[in-house]
């Protein structure tokens, strides 16, 4: 569908062009004959702006020269928070219409009370060690942290490819580091394929705090899931995370590094106040109802 030639042939099958993610093989050039077929035949562009610094490229100059080609030409743009919108704006000179992520989790599991345990339980999930992570400085702060709280424990999830030699992801300095912490007691180490979303529900579910150890990014669809599932989150002061749902912060960016002091004091938070922070049933059909409308009005709009 990014190709030109395929607007060619399928232009009389749409009437709106929405793109939200999957322009990551595309060079600028390419996204360019995008806008230009999609002008030619009289399609508007719509461009929701969810990563103005793409998490899975440790080089951001890629997808930036993406950005220049579809910030600039695209007929509307949405973004998640205030702060992405106040960025476009900054950077490119455009509006972008602020709308909140509709729920990631459905609602019959949303509706599904969270199990009760003892405990405090504290998960990183490092994935696959993607570009922008930083894992070990993040869990080595925790560990230590953890220690000093009654009944909390530190569990790490992290994918099996990881310690794949033929995988993208292979990292054997990583994954020792970890299975050390692990031999020592100081966390519990989880390595697996990658989860369903049965799975992934579950798990979080389960813990009482996620921690995201980013170091750049924008948006996270992980902090919306946490926020379906009733799961506090600690969310790194890069990107504009703290935005989009009630989360506990600390200072982590690729240029400053980690505040551990910042962490160690979100993680006592966490364990002192248990926030409760979950969406509703109600509260996000409701939003989904308004999210959709919004979009409607805007593509009726352009339409006009």
């Amino acid at each position: 569908m990014l190709d030109p030639a395929w607007v060619a042939r399928h232009y009389d099958q749409f009437d709106v062009f929405h793109l939200h993610f999957g322009f990551d093989a595309q060079g600028p050039d390419e996204l360019r004959g995008l806008v230009d077929a999609l002008h030619r035949y009289g399609k508007p562009l719509v461009y929701t702006v969810h990563d103005l610094r793409n998490p899975h490229q440790a080089d951001p100059a890629p997808h930036l020269a993406a950005l220049d080609v579809l910030v600039a030409q695209a007929d509307r743009l949405v973004t998640l928070t205030a702060g992405a919108a106040g960025e476009i704006t900054r950077r490119w000179g455009r509006t972008a219409t602020v709308l909140p992520h509709p729920h990631v989790v459905e609602i019959p599991r949303l509706a599904r009370a969270r199990p009760s345990r003892p405990g405090f339980q504290v998960g990183v999930h490092a994935k696959s060690l993607r570009p922008n992570m930083s894992v070990l400085p993040v869990v080595r702060a925790l560990s230590e942290a953890v220690c000093g709280l009654s009944g909390a424990e530190l569990v790490v999830n992290i994918h099996r490819e990881v310690a794949d030699p033929a995988a993208h992801a292979y990292s054997p300095g990583a994954l020792a580091e970890l299975e050390t912490l692990a031999a020592r007691g100081r966390l519990e180490l989880q390595v697996h394929d990658y989860f369903d979303d049965d799975q992934l529900w579950d798990y979080l579910s389960d813990l009482d705090v996620s921690v995201l150890p980013y170091t750049f990014g924008t948006h996270s669809g992980w902090l919306e899931a946490c926020h379906d599932l009733g799961t506090t989150v600690i969310a790194p002061s890069c990107g504009f995370y703290s935005q989009q749902r009630p989360c506990l912060s600390y200072g982590h960016t690729q240029r400053e590094g980690l505040d551990e002091e910042s962490l160690r004091e979100a993680l006592v938070t966490a364990y002192r106040t248990r926030p409760a922070w979950r969406a509703t049933v109600a509260g996000r059909t409701a939003e989904r109802v308004r999210v959709g409308a919004a979009h409607r009005a805007l593509y009726t709009e352009l339409l006009e």
